[in-house]
């Protein structure tokens, strides 16, 4: 039997635009569909022809080939759908063309329903994690006690009376354009076409009790606060079979004692003594992975920032790590005996006191511009 020109059968000219081609396989897609035409075979057939049609000219290189040689230039490429292609095929290659909907039908008359049975998803279990900034330097694991819903020992299910298991409940409306069909979720299963058939002595009304479990995170190194972290399939289980939800992780980071993040640079305040400035000193640091020591050279002014390169926090994303930022303050002394005021007071008039700062001597803007290289 030979095929039918795809133009005729959407009804356009070989000049037509691709909107326009689109917008004939739609009218034809609902006109022909199942769910308006049920045990409607020849309805069915003109709906997988204009499908089959639709796959050809809406494709540019399909088309081109049609156009010179016809279904011979095709060589079976045309997709075949009256050869094998099931009517859900259709729709799932052609879903876009309503808005992305499983069912044509469904999308242009707003029922939103779908083909087949709905699998139902547990809720997702939402947790705050506190952290140190020592564990978010390094990554670490952590066990936590969650309280989850669990499908009761015993329980089993039955094929759902109302739907026959399919999920779907259709309903019959008389309209001007004539009989129309939609279909919905089936309230007595919520589509799952599943009911419970033996529910067990202390579970919920779907066979669910609460549990408590253990469950092991594995946090990597340079999460920051507010960021969230997903462990599937560890939420409430689902019932009638459904899909498990998920822990959702918050991530929150316990101020340090002694250091301050930003971004994945640290920030950290040391106090030097009057006379370790003069004379310079090997100072203690403390880092996210112990103790350095720093030289401090001779005559180090209050407010020299020191960058101690990957002595910050690593990166989630790549493997880079920030720095570390050693604040100097010169720590004046408020109070002095006799001897060591005499001494400060014969210091006044003395070159060697009297402030001269050089180029090297960064203005304070200078270095709030060095703390953000």
């Amino acid at each position: 039997m030979s095929k039918r020109d795809y133009y005729e059968i959407l009804g356009v000219t070989k000049n037509a635009s691709e909107k326009e081609i689109k917008k004939a396989y739609r009218k034809l897609a609902i006109k022909y569909h199942p769910d308006k035409n049920p045990n409607d075979k020849s309805a069915e057939e003109k709906f997988k022809e204009a499908a089959e049609a639709y796959e050809v000219l809406s494709n540019p290189e399909k088309k081109q080939r049609y156009d010179q040689y016809g279904h011979a230039g095709l060589g079976g490429a045309s997709g075949g759908f009256g050869g094998g292609m099931s009517m859900d095929d259709i729709f799932s290659q052609f879903g876009d063309i309503f808005g992305g909907g499983s069912s044509p039908f469904d999308s242009f008359f707003g029922g939103g329903s779908s083909r087949g049975r709905r699998v139902l998803k547990g809720g997702d279990l939402r947790i705050r994690l506190k952290l140190s900034l020592t564990d978010v330097a390094n990554g670490v694991e952590k066990t936590i006690k969650v309280s989850r819903l669990v499908n009761a020992k015993g329980v089993t299910y039955k094929t759902c009376t109302q739907c026959n298991g399919s999920g779907q409940v259709t309903k019959i409306s008389n309209t001007i354009l004539g009989q129309m069909q939609t279909s919905s979720p089936c309230p007595s299963c919520q589509g799952s076409g599943k009911i419970i058939n033996n529910k067990p002595s202390g579970s919920d009304a779907n066979g669910m009790i609460k549990q408590e479990e253990k469950v092991k995170l594995s946090i990597p190194a340079g999460v920051e606060e507010g960021m969230q972290l997903k462990v599937g399939g560890k939420g409430n289980e689902a019932p009638f079979e459904g899909v498990n939800g998920d822990i959702i992780v918050l991530i929150e980071v316990e101020d340090h004692s002694e250091l301050v993040r930003d971004g994945q640079n640290i920030h950290f305040d040391h106090y030097v003594s009057y006379p370790e400035a003069v004379l310079g000193t090997n100072a203690e640091i403390t880092t996210l992975t112990g103790k350095v020591r720093v030289k401090l050279e001779p005559g180090i002014q209050s407010g020299k920032i020191l960058r101690l390169k990957g002595k910050g926090l690593p990166s989630v994303n790549n493997y880079a790590k920030g720095d570390m930022l050693v604040h100097i303050n010169i720590w004046t002394p408020q109070v002095l005996d006799k001897e060591e005021k005499e001494f400060f007071k014969n210091k006044l008039n003395s070159d060697n006191f009297t402030p001269n700062p050089t180029k090297t001597d960064k203005s304070f803007f200078d270095r709030v511009k060095e703390m953000f290289r």
